[in-house]
């Protein structure tokens, strides 16, 4: 006697949907593994068991059952609840042998989770949320993002202090070597045979693989018990975001339009920036979302948030969604307008390294403007101030890539 994957798939389906015992031994029944009269079938080359199979007997099954037939379901149910509250997805998803299929179950084993620990402690805030972002060589050069993004915060209105709570990940070591320099807290992450120093182009291999391995990185912190906010490096802080953060959300995220109601899942997001407390809920969003992949492999993460934003498991895990605000998490595919108000402004709608770079420069200057202007009250009564961006990054999608030279090696740019 044996039992085949796609017996044990439907046995589980009726312990998770069943719960008295009664119903688990009727599928044994119907599959064969047990007979009306309580005994074993016989080999599968039994033509007389390869009929139709009949019907459960009516009774108290429990009570007539063999020794290896109460094994048998012991570990299958066992098994199943295992299977349920792990990061597999197949009571939502209705297809189990794709999500099932390699690379859905989740490997640490190039994350070293004690040193993490170590670096998230130090860096928490009082109520454990962390501040994360991402770093490779080609965004950690001097004077590339790296040096924008910590220039903001020291120039932001207050938001020098959320620097001690920043979590730098990186993912190759020079921008290893460059965050040490720089920065207290930050993390070597990196993937055992992929290079993740040089820029990766939107939706190129590469920036798919980055793009899910912080996907899968973010899920282990909130394992670890941590909220964070996790910020793209090309996102500049202005003021401190957390007053505009939802209070009834497990999972905010800002949008690259945003269509006035924070609740309206038709809202189009931005995984660039989010704010998700640690409970269980986010955690097994966020497996479901690394896992989601592999239904939709031509897609990143982003994309696909967008496809399973509607997926009856959100709203089985009690998951609340809010999207944020523009006029206060901006970009330059919807800038925040007025900069009395500003939290954060994020060069999307931009692809090209040094597009980002020259208009985020531009970006900090406009601040700096304000700031003075607003110091020495010479900013109009009722002014909203304004930017001078974008600039290099409109139509930088139509533009043609330049490929520059650097220490005798090709670099993407």
């Amino acid at each position: 006697m044996f039992l085949t994957f796609k017996m044990f798939m439907q046995m589980c389906m009726y312990v998770h949907s069943h719960e008295t015992t009664k119903p688990y031994i009727s599928i044994l029944i119907t599959m064969g593994l047990v007979s009306g009269n309580n005994k074993t079938t016989a080999g599968a080359g039994d033509p007389d068991q390869r009929s139709s199979p009949p019907p459960p007997p009516e009774g108290n099954l429990q009570q007539h059952l063999p020794p290896k037939t109460v094994i048998i379901f012991a570990v299958v149910a066992v098994s199943c609840l295992v299977l349920y509250h792990s990061s597999i997805t197949f009571p939502f998803s209705g297809n189990y042998n794709n999500s099932l299929s390699a690379g859905s179950i989740h490997d640490n084993s190039d994350i070293n989770l004690g040193e993490l620990k170590t670096i998230l402690k130090k860096a928490a805030m009082s109520n454990n949320t962390v501040i994360i972002t991402t770093l490779n060589d080609a965004w950690a050069e001097p004077n590339s993002m790296f040096d924008l993004l910590l220039d903001s915060f020291r120039i932001g209105n207050q938001t020098a202090r959320f620097l001690k709570h920043l979590v730098v990940v990186t993912l190759d070591q020079k921008a290893y070597a460059r965050c040490l320099k720089l920065h207290p807290h930050c993390y070597d992450l990196r993937t055992n045979g992929i290079d993740f120093s040089e820029e990766a182009y939107f939706m190129a291999p590469d920036y798919l693989k980055m793009m899910w391995r912080r996907i899968d990185f973010l899920r282990s912190v909130l394992d670890l018990g941590y909220s964070f906010v996790f910020t793209d490096a090309d996102i500049m802080w202005f003021r401190d975001p957390f007053p505009k953060f939802h209070k009834d959300a497990d999972f905010q995220i800002a949008c690259d339009y945003f269509n006035g109601n924070p609740s309206d899942l038709q809202n189009l997001p931005n995984g660039g920036f989010n704010y998700v407390n640690s409970n269980n809920k986010t955690i097994q969003f966020y497996k479901f979302w690394y896992n989601s992949r592999l239904t939709y492999p031509t897609l990143h993460d982003q994309d696909v948030f967008n496809e399973i934003k509607f997926n009856p498991f959100i709203k089985d895990i009690g998951l609340t969604i809010r999207f944020l605000d523009t006029a206060y998490f901006g970009g330059f595919c919807q800038p925040s307008k007025d900069l009395n108000k500003v939290c954060t402004m994020h060069a999307n709608c931009c692809v090209g390294l040094e597009n980002k770079v020259n208009d985020l420069g531009i970006m900090l200057r406009d601040w700096r403007k304000y700031k003075e202007s607003f110091a020495n009250q010479t900013l109009a009564s009722g002014s909203t101030g304004s930017w001078t961006v974008p600039q290099l990054c409109r139509g930088s999608f139509n533009r043609p890539r330049v490929t520059k030279k650097k220490d005798g090696q090709g670099r993407k740019s």
